[in-house]
C-alpha cells in the first residue's frame, strides 16, 4: 500500500515578518511503527527533499528501514513537508514571508496536534538540520536527542552569499531551476570530488566536457520534479537559519537545552564547514550541554551525507541502538 502524505490544518498562522496565513496545510508521513506505540524519530528533509523518507523514491533508504540504523521495526518515523515544497501539491508564492524559524514553529504545532509529548530524536541534514536547531531553541524539552547533520544553528555569510546568488538566478534566468541547480551543485560538491569523478574527460558525442553534461543532467532532472516557487522558498529558509536572531547570543540560549546533541560534520563541506561545526560543539561543551562531534571524511563535500552511507551509519548507530 502506498504511504501518502496526511495533512494537519493550522489556522491563523502569522510569520515573524507579520504575514498572516488563515490556513496552512502541514502534510506529513509516518513510517515504521504506528505513532504512540514506539519512540518517535522526526526526520527533517533537505532543500529538494520531502516527507518520502523510504520506499519507492525514498531519499534515505540507506539509513532508515527495517533493521537499518534508524530501524522501522523499533521506531515511528515522522516526516513533515516544509509548506510550499510542492510535494503535497501546496505552493507558497510569497516565499519572503517565511524564515527557517517559522517552519520550526509550524513543525512544533504539528507535533502538538499529533499529541506527541516528547520525541526520541530530531534528525535533519542541511536546511532540515537548521530547522531542527530552531525547533530545539523554541522548545528545549521537545526531544531527547538532536542529530544535526551537515548543518549548523546559523547560516554564515558565505552561505547567505550563495543563497543570494541562487535567488538572483531563480528570479532572472530564462531557465531558472536548471541554472540554479547547476550553481548549487558546485556548492554541494568540491573541486576534489569533480576531479575524482571526471578527470577532465569529454563527451565526444556532444563535444562537451563530461562535467558539463553531468551538470546539465542534474539541472534537467530537477526541473522535471521541482517547482520554481518551491525552490525559492527552500532557498529562503536556507538563508535565514539563525537561532539567535532577536534573542541575544548563542551562549545565552544553550543553557536551556536538555537534549543530547550529536553534531555530524563533513570535513570537506563548503556550505556548513567543519570548522563552524567544531566551534558550535566547543560552545556547547563550555556550557555543559551533553554534546558530541563526529565527522564524515569524504572528498564529496556537503552532499557526502547522502553519499557516504557506511560512515553515517557507523556514526549514528550508537544513538539508535
Amino acid at each position: 500500500m502506498e504511504n501518502k502524505p496526511t495533512s494537519i490544518t493550522i489556522h491563523n498562522f502569522t510569520t515573524e515578518s507579520g504575514a498572516n496565513y488563515p490556513l496552512i496545510h502541514l502534510s506529513f508521513q509516518v513510517f515504521g511503527q504506528e505513532l504512540h506505540t514506539a519512540p518517535i524519530v522526526l526526520i527533517n528533509h533537505a532543500l529538494t527533499g520531502n516527507s518520502n523518507i523510504i520506499g519507492a523514491n525514498g531519499w534515505w533508504n540507506d539509513l532508515v528501514g527495517d533493521h537499518k540504523t534508524i530501524d522501522t521495526t523499533k521506531y515511528s518515523i515522522l516526516a513533515f513537508n516544509v509548506p510550499g515544497n510542492g510535494y503535497d501539491g501546496e505552493l507558497i508564492e510569497n516565499y519572503l514571508d517565511f524564515n527557517a524559524r517559522d517552519v520550526a514553529r509550524l513543525f512544533i504545532q504539528g507535533i502538538e496536534e499529533l499529541k506527541i509529548e516528547k520525541l526520541f530524536a530530531i534528525v535533519g541534514g542541511s536546511v532540515g538540520g537548521g530547522i531542527a536547531w530552531e525547533m530545539l531553541i523554541l522548545a528545549p524539552k521537545i526531544t531527547q536527542h538532536l542529530v544535526p547533520i551537515a548543518t549548523d544553528w546559523k547560516s554564515t555569510d558565505w552561505l547567505i552569499a550563495n543563497c543570494f546568488l541562487q535567488e538572483q538566478i531563480l528570479n532572472n534566468s530564462s531557465k531558472p531551476i536548471e541554472d540554479a541547480r547547476i550553481h548549487a551543485m558546485l556548492c554541494y560538491r568540491t573541486p576534489e570530488s569533480f576531479k575524482v569523478k571526471f578527470q577532465r574527460t569529454t563527451n565526444e558525442e556532444l563535444a562537451i566536457f563530461n562535467i558539463e553534461s553531468w551538470l546539465q543532467h542534474h539541472g534537467n532532472k530537477l526541473q522535471k520534479r521541482f517547482q520554481l516557487s518551491s525552490y525559492k522558498m527552500m532557498n529562503q529558509l536556507l538563508k535565514t537559519i539563525d537561532v539567535t536572531r532577536g534573542r541575544g547570543n548563542f551562549d545565552s540560549l544553550v543553557n536551556k537545552i536538555e537534549a543530547h546533541i550529536h553534531i555530524v560534520g563533513i570535513n570537506s563541506d563548503l556550505f556548513f564547514t567543519a570548522k563552524e561545526n567544531k566551534e558550535t560543539y566547543e560552545e556547547l561543551v563550555k556550557h555543559h550541554v551533553k554534546a558530541s562531534y563526529s565527522e564524515i571524511i569524504s572528498v564529496h563535500g556537503h552532499d557526502a551525507f547522502l553519499i557516504e552511507y557506511e560512515q553515517l551509519n557507523n556514526l549514528l548507530a550508537p544513538i539508535f541502538n
